[in-house]
C-alpha cells in the first residue's frame, strides 16, 4: 500500500519496543504519520530501491506492505541500525558478502533523506561516539572528568594504578554488544581493576582499554538531553553496591529511580557540550559525589532513557517527537 502524505522514519530493529512505541504514539498524537523501519529485516523482508537518471533521482522503502518515497520523509529518528538478520540457509560463504553488500546499500540510502531534519545523522553520531573527543570537549566547556588512561602499553597501566592509588575501573571505547541486556561481557561494562587483574595486562596490546580513577558516588545519573530539554533520573549508589563499577551489569537490583534536578551551571553545560558535538540527543552518565560534585563520564549518542519515561513518567518520547517535528533544519 503507498502511503501519502509526509512521514516521520523511525529507524531500529525488530526486537525494540517501548522507546520505539511511545515516540511513534507521541508522533501520531501531534499529527505526524510514523513509519517503522527495522534494519535487521533488510533484505530478506524490507525493500529499497534507488533510481537514478540524468537530472534526478526517485527511492523507495517497502516494509510491512507499506510503500513510500524517500521525498515524503520530513524527519528521521535514528535510533538503532542493527546487521542484517540472514536466513540460516544461506551458505555460509556467501553470508560475509551479503552482509557487507546490504550494510553498504543501506549507508548509501541515507544520503536519500539528507533533506529531513534528523536527530540525530549518523555523521554527528559517529562523531560524537569519540570517547577521547568527549573528554577533551567535557573538559574544555567545564564539566569535572575522572583521571583517565587510554593505553595498549601495560606498563602504563599499572603505573596508573599506583596513580590514582588502587582505585581504577576499566571500560573499552566501543561497546561490544547491540544492547545492554545482550551480554554479560566483562569488558562491555565499567569494571573495577584489582591489582591482580594488571599481571595479565600485557594483553593490552592486542586491545586497549580506557582506564580511569573509581569515584565515589552518592548517586549515579542518567541524564537525558532532548533539544534544549533536560531529563534526569538518579539511583543511589548504596543501593546497587553489587554492581560495584556500573549498574547496567545484567542482573543487577538497581533499586528504584528517583527525580533530579540538576543545578544550572550543569545544565548550561549540557547545552554548551551538545552544541560543540552539534546533537540534539544524547543519554549522558554522570556520578554525584558524596560533596556534590557533579563528573562527568560519558555521553552515548543513542543510549537509552525508557526506564526513566516509564518508572518516572518523564515526558522523553513527547520531546522527541516535538524535536522531529521542529520545522527548522
Amino acid at each position: 500500500m503507498q502511503l501519502s502524505g509526509d512521514v516521520v522514519l523511525l529507524i531500529t530493529h525488530s526486537g525494540d519496543f517501548f522507546t520505539i512505541d511511545r515516540v511513534a504514539e507521541a508522533l501520531a498524537r501531534k499529527g505526524a504519520q510514523p513509519f517503522r523501519l527495522d534494519t535487521d529485516k533488510f533484505p530478506l523482508e524490507l525493500q529499497l530501491t534507488a533510481h537514478f537518471e540524468q537530472s534526478k533521482s526517485y527511492h523507495t522503502i517497502e516494509y510491512d506492505n507499506q510503500l513510500i518515497s524517500t521525498d515524503q520523509v520530513q524527519a528521521v529518528w535514528l535510533r538503532r541500525i542493527w546487521e542484517p538478520n540472514l536466513s540460516p540457509e544461506l551458505a555460509p560463504k556467501f553470508r560475509e558478502a551479503c552482509i557487507r553488500e546490504s550494510k553498504a546499500t543501506l549507508n548509501g540510502f541515507w544520503d536519500s533523506l539528507k533533506q529531513a531534519r534528523w536527530v540525530d545523522n549518523l555523521e554527528r553520531i559517529d562523531y560524537a561516539n569519540n570517547k577521547l573527543r568527549q573528554l577533551r570537549i567535557a573538559s574544555e566547556v567545564g564539566f569535572v572528568i575522572p583521571q583517565t588512561l587510554v593505553t595498549n602499553k601495560a606498563e602504563a597501566a599499572r603505573e596508573f594504578f599506583g596513580q590514582v592509588n588502587g582505585k581504577m575501573v576499566s571500560k573499552l571505547l566501543t561497546a561490544l554488544s547491540h544492547s545492554m541486556q545482550a551480554t554479560s561481557s566483562f569488558f562491555l561494562y565499567t569494571s573495577v581493576v584489582k591489582e591482580e587483574d594488571l599481571q595479565d595486562a600485557e594483553s593490552l596490546r592486542y586491545c586497549p582499554m580506557i582506564f580511569q580513577e573509581q569515584i565515589s558516588k552518592q548517586q549515579e545519573l542518567r541524564v537525558v538531553y532532548v533539544n534544549g530539554e533536560v531529563f534526569v533520573g538518579a539511583l543511589n549508589a548504596d543501593v546497587y553496591a553489587a554492581a560495584k563499577a556500573d549498574w547496567r551489569k545484567p542482573g543487577i537490583e538497581i533499586g528504584a529511580w528517583q527525580h533530579h534536578e540538576l543545578p544550572d551551571e550543569v545544565v548550561l553545560r549540557l547545552q554548551t557540550f551538545m552544541g560543540r558535538l552539534g546533537l540534539l540527543f544524547g543519554s549522558f552518565d554522570f556520578i554525584l559525589t558524596p560533596s556534590g560534585e557533579y563528573v562527568f563520564l560519558e555521553i552515548n549518542p543513542v543510549g537509552e532513557w525508557g526506564m526513566l519515561e516509564k518508572d518516572l513518567d518523564l515526558p522523553i518520547a513527547n520531546a522527541i517527537a516535538d524535536a522531529l517535528l521542529q520545522t527548522d533544519k
